[in-house]
């Protein structure tokens, strides 16, 4: 199958999916949560294949489906981050204390 049959093979998938989840048949949390990081390799995939409108339409889609799925996760690490930054100013402080 070359990209343009497998690009083929992905939108009607997609386009599914879609109309299926529309009508009210649901495929839970898992194809919820692994669409978006198909659409990103299907896009970079497109994009490989000289097909870079296409292959940029999809990774910018999964992209920001995967922010919306992941904001939690992205929140928490950022707040890791600040804890982690806040302990090490106050190591500094210490150290150059004597």
């Amino acid at each position: 199958m070359n990209g343009k049959s497998a690009l083929g093979v992905l939108l009607i998938i997609v386009g599914s999916i879609a109309v299926l989840n529309f009508v009210g048949v649901h495929f839970g949390a898992i194809l919820g949560f692994l669409l978006p990081f198909i659409l990103v390799g299907f896009g970079i995939v497109g994009w490989m294949n000289n097909k870079k409108w296409i292959g940029g339409i999809l990774i910018a889609i999964g992209g920001m489906m995967l922010l919306g799925k992941l904001g939690g996760v992205i929140v928490l690490l950022l707040a890791i981050g600040l804890i982690v930054g806040g302990v090490s100013l106050f190591k500094k402080d210490k150290r150059s204390a004597y």
